[in-house]
């Protein structure tokens, strides 16, 4: 039987007894039905893995010991940044939860000419709660125990300001290349962008501001899909995947 996970950032040193987090108490009793002695584990999001002990569990909260420190080393030699156009509802929830799963480590949403989004103020931040959410429950499902950062939301030209070093590739599918010409890296930022894809002025600036524009093959794919198939290829080629 599959022992549950929780992101438990509240977790210290072995031997210590921790009141649950309310999010992790009602999922582990309520929906999981865990009872007293019960085991578990809980990550902080900094690497560090703890297995626990239910030791008492009532309706409105519970607490836990922390037995034994789990080894957990499943990060990917590739650091992955994933710069990705905002997409309405489930389409930017899939993206993300396949991002954490692929071993992105960081995720930034961005708004582009194309965008059909609004956010702004209040809305903004409570989407950005939302999918803070949709990458915990990701990490907590892939046995992830570094969460994924995820920034505030970003403009086209604040991520070309942000982000001018190093490895960058921006998706495009009229690109000459693809990724197979692509030199081995340890670190890159990928750039994919929303349902209607990018305007041709936005991606000849970033590629003016050093973006390598490549593509994925000859079909046109969705913007969930391309950043699935985007990441999984480069975690292929330089990663741990394969």
């Amino acid at each position: 039987m599959r022992i549950p996970r929780f992101y438990c950032p509240e977790i210290t040193e072995v031997g210590e007894e921790i009141k649950l987090p309310l999010a992790v108490h009602r999922h582990a009793v309520q929906v999981l039905r865990l009872k007293s002695g019960g085991g578990l584990r809980l990550f902080n999001g900094y690497g560090l893995e703890i297995e626990a002990v239910m030791t008492s569990v009532n309706k409105r909260e519970s607490t836990a010991k922390l037995m034994t420190v789990i080894q957990n080393d499943i990060e990917s030699p590739l650091s992955l940044t994933l710069l990705q156009g905002i997409s309405r509802g489930e389409r930017m929830d899939y993206a993300l939860q396949k991002a954490v799963e692929l071993g992105v480590n960081k995720i930034v949403p961005v708004t582009t000419e194309r965008c059909n989004v609004q956010l702004s103020g209040p809305r903004a931040q409570k989407k950005v709660d939302h999918w803070q959410g949709v990458i915990i429950s990701a990490s907590e499902q892939s046995g992830r125990c570094n969460l994924p950062i995820l920034t505030p939301i970003m403009s086209f030209d604040e991520v070309l300001e942000k982000f001018n070093s190093g490895s960058r590739l921006i998706l495009e599918p009229t690109a000459a290349l693809g990724f197979k010409t692509l030199p081995l890296q340890t670190e890159t930022k990928l750039l994919i962008g929303p349902e209607g894809g990018f305007s041709d002025e936005e991606v000849q600036t970033a590629v003016r501001q050093g973006f390598q524009a490549v593509k994925l093959g000859p079909r046109t794919l969705r913007t969930e899909t391309a950043a699935v198939s985007a990441l999984a290829i480069l975690q292929a080629m330089w990663g741990d995947l394969g």
